[in-house]
């Protein structure tokens, strides 16, 4: 990246490009090394100038979508320095992202395309002087040598893509810059010799400084807003210029030394180790960047002079030599890949003024890795046969054009958003991911074709924007000094190893937590008495106050079956979280007992999408570690459990033990956005709009989320769930947008189309635009009704087969007349389910006093498996669900009285079925609130299910004696399951009672 200096003995200590530039005409190295030839001609093809305007240009930076170039040129009037710009590389339009003031370098955009990274001076009290200073030696004939400036007032700042004030990330005397963030966002990554200007600096580090600040630049990583910095480099000399690879996993940086006369490339990974030397040349190499394969590098090279830089490549490994790209005389540097690696953008001075401007050209992969002896790309060994294959990254050369659509809804049409939204490039459209961005990206596209209009501005956001960007938590990432130590009675520290003994759950509280006594308290169960039961209470008369709980997790296991079913509800992790802190607990320690049959012997540091933390420290124990733990205090882990199982009071303080910890945890984040299109009614924008959603997200390739896949890593590609909706909801848009245009459909309100992300991981694109829309509002309690008369949700609508469930009926006064004056042109057989409490996003809306409806087909045997695929959807059912909602939608905008909200009593929700431990193999129908029980769409291949005699089309009445109603019993029900225990099911099954045993296994 960025510039280095070259010599600092030299008194104009000039950067290679100012360098190159000034000796282009001179220097006498120019011609023997042209002579040296090169690969040019075989690896660069279509070679084309892209930037004309200004003095001249470089560090140009491909946003992940290779939508975008921020680069930096000179060419702002009064200011003779660089100043940061964005290129759409779609319409060639330009605009300024900094303020245009000071000095400004080293740009970069989020991988979430929606803010710019730069560092700049612009704060700096002398900017506007150091302007003019440069300008009058310019004047004066003064300036001729480009030179590069270490500015110490350099602070990075990040901004919009559409410009606007710069947020200041970093505040530090010291050159801070070089940064870009991470592939996920998360981190930004830059140099700085902050630490030679630190206070506690030594006059010689403060002398030598003065003279050379570039000889003190070190990498840094920090977080996204600027906190948490970490250092990476600490050798003599300047290291700078860092990028990650494009999978996150490693980073290539250039390194000088002490004198500033040669560099190398080096190579690391993310959190610093395993640094090392890619070259060993003894010349100026600099400005590495990865492959997007990161397989090899590409970087600049000055064996051929000062007046030719020429660009190399070399292996990732550096185990063969570097090779030659560029052969033609003057500047080359500064090198960057397009994100998907087919074409390369540097700067050169093979300029008209020869001045340095950005080219770009086609690259040859398959020529630069029969150069370097690497193997074509793609020639990885093939996977095990019982492992599936990696899921391939999303390309966005890939990404499908829209296609040609008729007015009318029509099946083809339908057909052709599905497969599109289920292309290989979308990888599974998982929220916060390239395949996301893809997904959302064509939407947008496809709303511009139909016609409406941009009306992200509804929920706040400015200008005419289709967008809607969100946040969203992520997870927790464990951070260096994070321990846990078990002292014994002689006071001596025994560490506890990380993610073998011991880890972090998600909702732990963080902080160094001193010395403190350990109790056990049985399973950690506090439970008032209901329906007739006892009270039960893990920890009796124990008193926990400042002290560590360990508890052992799940429930007593040889509890009668009806027991455990009255005590599940409050065996969950955060639940005995919450009991142990109101107990005046110090921090709760969760561990299997040594008779416990488990999967895992630590629970995972996964994290649901949104969850918040909380102030207790809380961690995972083994059960090994847990009998260590135990046995220093003399006590036997093993009867303390039979005594729990069976119970009993089994709390006990443990005398002469103390643990000690440091729980470090951060959150991560993610960025997303949704999608919003606006039908208007007239010539302005109505007050109060109709809503038709459908979540665009799915699940990627189903790691860490609800896939149903044997393997492991394969792309589920979604198609219903949910290109089937998206695809409605497209076509239900470009039907009503050409009525409208040709005077067939008059409307009293404006009619909003959004395809919302974060629904698989809990409603968060919907939720966080009813936010933004009560926030714009001015809506004090959160309710939107003022704004949205109604909202209509499209999820899973691709499967017709018996019926068409309609739910939320019961969400508004009125719904089920209009359902069935609309239905009876369409004749769909529909089922009608009150319930508006869903686990979709109707949910966002109803819970902001909007009356809704869900359309859903039902749930099937591929649902959330890579098997929901495009050829299997019903798409003449499809099409006339389309034009239901669109028949609804033209009653309700038209001027029909939308329905009015009625409130419904919230279900319980119970324990999440992610943390069930018991694995049933069974395929609930969700759909199909109104049965009483539950009724079972399939169950899994070789499961417990299967294995029992359950089948699909069983409506599931009770289990181990506990009553089922709905899908809330049943989820308490599987949480209160003993693995290995054989449980009696009961059925109703084509009219008659059965009974079925079924023996639960460890849930995979």
């Amino acid at each position: 990246m960025h510039m280095p200096r070259i010599q600092p003995a030299a008194a104009a200590l000039l950067t290679a490009l100012g360098a190159a530039t000034a000796a282009a005409d001179t220097d006498p190295a120019q011609t023997s090394a042209a002579a040296d030839g090169g690969n040019e001609a075989r690896l660069l093809s279509n070679t084309r100038q892209l930037i004309f305007e200004g003095r001249r240009s470089g560090e140009g930076y491909f946003s992940a979508d290779g939508r975008y170039m921020v680069f930096q040129s000179e060419r702002e009037p009064g200011n003779p320095f660089y100043q940061i710009y964005l290129l759409d590389l779609t319409t060639g339009d330009t605009t300024r992202i900094s303020t245009g003031t000071g000095r400004t370098t080293c740009a970069w955009i989020h991988p979430d395309g929606q803010r710019v990274l730069f560092s700049s001076t612009h704060q700096d009290p002398q900017a506007a002087a150091k302007q003019q200073e440069e300008l009058d030696k310019r004047a004066a004939g003064q300036g001729s040598r480009y030179s590069w400036s270490y500015d110490p007032t350099y602070e990075i700042y990040e901004t919009g893509i559409d410009g606007g004030p710069p947020r200041r990330l970093t505040n530090a005397r010291g050159y801070d810059a070089e940064g870009s963030w991470s592939p996920s966002g998360e981190t930004i990554l830059f140099a700085s010799n902050r630490h030679a200007y630190a206070a506690d600096a030594d006059a010689a580090t403060q002398a030598a400084v003065a003279e050379d600040p570039s000889r003190f630049m070190e990498l840094y990583v920090m977080d996204a807003d600027g906190g948490n910095v970490r250092r990476l480099t600490d050798k003599e000399g300047y290291d700078g210029g860092p990028f990650y690879s494009a999978d996150g996993s490693r980073i290539v940086w250039r390194r000088f030394e002490p004198g500033g006369k040669t560099a190398e490339i080096w190579t690391m990974n993310a959190d610093g180790s395993d640094q090392r030397a890619i070259t060993d040349l003894g010349v100026m190499s600099w400005a590495p960047y990865f492959h997007p394969s990161g397989d090899y590098i590409v970087f600049t090279n000055n064996a051929h002079g000062y007046a030719n830089f020429e660009l190399y490549i070399v292996d990732a490994e550096g185990e063969h030599d570097p090779v030659r790209v560029t052969d033609t005389p003057g500047f080359d540097g500064l090198p960057v890949f397009t994100p998907d690696g087919d074409q390369l953008a540097w700067a050169s001075s093979r300029t008209a003024t020869k001045q340095a401007q950005i080219f770009m050209a086609d690259w040859d992969d398959a020529a630069a890795r029969e150069l370097l002896g690497l193997p074509p790309a793609g020639a990885a060994v093939e996977p095990e046969a019982t492992e599936a294959a990696p899921a391939p990254a999303p390309d966005p050369a890939d990404a499908p054009a829209l296609p040609a659509t008729d007015a009318a809804v029509s099946a083809a049409d339908l057909s052709a958003h599905v497969h599109a939204l289920t292309a290989t490039a979308m990888a599974g459209r998982r929220t916060g991911t390239a395949g996301s961005r893809l997904a959302t990206d064509y939407v947008a596209r496809a709303m511009t074709a139909i016609g409406l209009a941009p009306a992200a501005a509804i929920a706040g956001e400015p200008g005419d924007s289709w967008l809607q960007p969100y946040s969203f938590t992520a997870g927790v990432t464990l951070e260096d000094g994070t321990r846990l130590a078990l002292l014994g009675a002689d006071g001596a520290e025994q560490p506890l190893a990380l993610d073998r003994d011991w880890r972090p759950l998600p909702f732990s509280g963080t902080g160094a937590v001193a010395p403190a006594a350990v109790v056990f308290a049985g399973y950690g169960i506090v439970a008032p008495g209901d329906d007739g039961s006892q009270d039960f209470n893990s920890y009796g008369e124990l008193d926990v106050a400042g002290k560590w709980v360990l508890a052992l997790r799940d429930l007593p296991a040889d509890l009668p079956a009806a027991r455990r079913q009255d005590l599940v509800e409050y065996a969950d992790p955060r639940y005995k979280a919450l009991m142990a802190r109101e107990q005046g607990a110090r921090g709760l320690i969760l561990a299997p007992g040594p008779d416990t049959p488990v999967k895992d012997q630590l629970l995972p540091l996964a994290q649901e999408a949104g969850a918040g933390g909380g102030s207790l420290p809380v961690v995972s124990l083994s059960a090994a570690a847990a009998q260590r733990l135990t046995a220093a205090a003399g006590a036997d882990l093993r009867a303390l459990q039979a005594r729990a199982d069976a119970g009993e009071q089994a709390a006990v303080a443990l005398d002469g033990v103390q643990l000690a910890a440091d729980i470090r945890l951060r959150p991560t984040t993610g960025q997303d956005r949704n999608v919003v299109g606006r039908l208007q009614a007239g010539e302005a924008p109505s007050d109060r709009v109709l809503v038709i959603g459908a979540h665009v997200d799915h699940i990627g390739d189903g790691q860490g989320l609800s896939s149903r896949d044997a393997l492991q890593g394969r792309v589920h590609p979604g198609a219903d769930d949910n290109a089937s909706g998206v695809a409605a909801m497209l076509e239900i848009a470009e039907d009503l947008a050409a009525r409208r245009r040709t005077g067939q459909l008059d409307l009293a309100q404006d009619i909003v189309f959004a395809a919302w992300t974060g629904e698989e991981l809990g409603r968060l694109g919907s939720a966080a635009f009813v936010e933004a829309l009560a926030a714009a509002a001015g809506s004090s309690d959160g309710k939107v009704a003022s704004t949205v008369s109604a909202y209509l949700n499209l999820d899973m609508v691709g499967r017709l087969d018996d019926h068409l469930y309609v739910q939320g009926v019961g969400s508004g006064d009125g719904w089920r007349r209009e359902l069935e004056r609309r239905n009876v042109p369409v004749g769909l057989p529909l089922r009608l389910q009150a319930d508006a409490y869903l686990p979709t996003d109707t949910t966002s809306f109803y819970l902001a006093g909007v009356p809704v409806l869900s359309f859903f087909t039902g749930a099937h045997a591929d649902y959330n498996t890579p098997e929901d695929t495009a050829e299997k959807l019903n798409y003449d059912g499809l099409t006339r669900i389309a034009r239901l909602v669109g028949l609804m939608s033209t009653a309700l905008a038209g001027g029909a009285d939308a329905p009015a909200y009625v409130a419904q009593e919230k279900p319980g929700t119970g324990a999440s079925r992610a943390n069930l431990r018991a694995y049933f193999g069974t395929i609930p129908a969700y759909a199909d609130a109104e049965v009483a029980g539950v009724m079972l769409d399939g169950v899994a291949k070789g499961g417990p299910a299967e294995a029992g005699g359950l089948r699909a089309g069983d409506v599931i009445t009770a289990v181990a004696g506990r009553s089922i109603e709905n899908i809330y019993d049943y989820t308490y029900a599987l949480n209160a399951l003993k693995v290995g225990e054989p449980v009696l099911v009961q059925v109703r099954r084509e009219g008659e009672a059965a009974e079925l045993t079924v023996t639960p296994v460890a849930r995979q």
